[in-house]
């Protein structure tokens, strides 16, 4: 059963998206993933919106820590952003979103491919089954 983010999250959700859109509009496609963090990251400063980068997700295996993933961009610590810069999403794609969301106990997270002609074509939201 999926259980819904709360209204602020869902509004932060819709911030970072609009950051997203911006970027995307002065930019474009074409470039490399990292190309798209710095300045998404630069634009969530901008807005004033709190954002940590490349933010440790740990892994553990019956209590036992035995990795970690990366988060590309952790916003007010509520919502992960998981950026793409890709011909197409994959399965593996969603998947890596939902693991983080698991890994970090948090609802909702973004999957961004800048990499196509329409931004909001590119943007899945993700919201943990619990």
């Amino acid at each position: 059963m999926m259980k819904e983010p709360d209204q602020s999250l869902d509004q932060l959700a819709h911030a970072v998206i609009g950051a997203a859109i911006d970027v995307h509009r002065e930019i474009g496609p074409g470039f490399l993933e990292s190309v798209y963090q710095n300045a998404l990251c630069y634009e969530l400063g901008f807005r004033h919106i709190a954002y940590e980068a490349q933010v440790p997700a740990p892994v553990t295996y019956k209590g036992y820590a035995v990795g970690e993933g990366r988060i590309d961009i952790l916003v007010e610590k509520r919502l992960i952003v998981e950026l793409k810069a890709v011909e197409a999403y994959e399965a593996i794609h969603q998947a890596q979103v939902i693991s983080y969301l698991k890994a970090m106990h948090l609802p909702l997270g973004l999957l961004i491919n800048f990499n196509l002609p329409i931004l909001k074509d590119g943007i899945r939201r993700v919201v943990l089954s619990r």
